[in-house]
């Protein structure tokens, strides 16, 4: 079978496939723990589920505009109106299957065969792939003073004539990190200076903590113009828990949203017109369901790291935002996939490895499910590798007994 070239180098999901498997340990009737996933648990806003019933009901389902409907490129705009003080036209937005696609869309618009894409590490999985489906090199930052956090000395070292993008995604996933507002200026104006584009993946953009106020790029660009190479990305999966909606967008200059509509219609003709009707319901809705989720969020990440601190030799810089911790457990295994693997086999807890995000000796553990799936989760990975624990543990009526350390 002759496969090409691009497709022998695209690896799969890890995260896809890590809840494909917890899938059928659960299906099985395993008491599976997921502290991989990367979907809140809230239910869906009442709001769309309202729009998209309505929609339903009056059984005409057809096609879509490729860009989006025209209802959902308003609430689109008010959005960005309201949260990045940034008015733009309806030819300024594209409507996507989630901001996956957008992004994916946006890098075969702007991308030719063996140009570079810069983005910090840790970063999201599917990054490389994305760049690497367009004929791109991926190339990944990592931040010289070995946190998560970067710096624009740290993006200027790796740019050479072939880099065409810098993507930043803040909060980051996996680890959690906002970054500085000093760094994604400086990334803004440096991009504009050097002609370079700036895809600003914002899908966690609403969902800090502490106190955190969010960070607008709009604010540090000079370049408003439709010269501008600024793209932000956004989505209603995270804040509004709508995840297998699959509705995302894009915000950009003229041009590209042309281009980008242009390689859309070909792919996929545009988005369900009944999963655009959701986003309208969620994005006109009451709005306090997202701050419901946060402050949900941010206790669970509480929790996760108080009981993450009574390992000995785990670090976990504590996330900024997210649904996230992505700690390091190098003092037991540095090869994380192994130790992902393990911990499913011994004790049904679902982690990702951290070497997909780029760190090899991390996992990225989701705050997402409840306080008892993080307390019982945690502690069964601990009873699993520390050598301190009891030889036995009950997980519901089967007993376990240790016999690997």
């Amino acid at each position: 079978m002759s496969i090409s070239l691009i497709g022998k180098s695209i690896r799969e999901s890890a995260t896809l496939k890590l809840n494909e498997k917890a899938a059928i340990l659960r299906k099985k009737g395993d008491p599976i723990i997921h502290l991989g996933g990367g979907e809140p648990k809230t239910k869906v806003p009442l709001d769309a589920i309202i729009s998209t019933a309505g929609h339903l009901n009056n059984a005409e389902i057809r096609y879509a505009p490729a860009d989006g409907i025209p209802e959902l490129k308003q609430a689109i705009i008010r959005y960005t109106d309201e949260y990045y003080n940034r008015k733009v036209e309806p030819e300024n937005v594209m409507a996507s299957g989630g901001a996956k696609q957008a992004i994916m869309v946006c890098l075969q618009a702007i991308l030719n065969p063996q140009e570079e894409v810069i983005y910090p590490a840790p970063y999201w999985v599917s990054y490389p792939e994305m760049v690497k489906l367009c004929g791109g090199i991926p190339v990944p930052v990592y931040p010289e003073d070995g946190t998560f956090y970067p710096r624009l000395q740290d993006i200027e070292q790796v740019v050479t004539s072939y880099t065409k993008a810098v993507m930043i995604n803040t909060p980051n996933n996996p680890s959690g990190a906002m970054y500085s507002e000093k760094f994604v200026s400086e990334v803004v104006e440096f991009c504009e200076k050097r002609g370079l584009y700036l895809i600003m993946d914002d899908i966690y953009h609403r969902l800090l903590f502490d106190g955190r106020k969010r960070l607008n790029c709009y604010d540090y660009a000079k370049d408003l113009s439709e010269n501008s190479k600024l793209v932000v990305v956004n989505g209603v999966s995270k804040a509004y828990a709508m995840t297998g909606f699959r509705i995302g967008w894009a915000v950009a200059n003229k041009k590209l949203i042309e281009v980008m509509t242009n390689i859309q219609s070909h792919q996929t003709s545009g988005p369900s017109v009944v999963l655009q009707k959701a986003a309208v319901g969620a994005l006109n809705g009451p709005q306090s369901c997202v701050e419901s989720l946060r402050t949900t969020l941010e206790n669970n990440r509480n929790v996760m790291m108080e009981h993450l601190g009574t390992f000995d030799g785990v670090i976990v810089p504590k996330p900024d935002g997210t649904f996230y911790c992505f700690a390091d457990f190098r003092h037991y295994n540095k090869d994380s996939t192994k130790l992902a693997s393990f911990l499913l086999d011994k004790v049904l807890v679902a982690t990702v490895p951290g070497v997909e995000f780029g760190m090899e000796g991390f996992l990225r553990l989701s705050t997402c499910g409840s306080i008892k799936d993080i307390t019982e989760g945690i502690e069964r990975m601990k009873w699993a590798l520390d050598p301190n624990s009891p030889n036995e543990l009950y997980i519901g009526d089967r007993k376990l007994v240790r016999d690997w350390l």
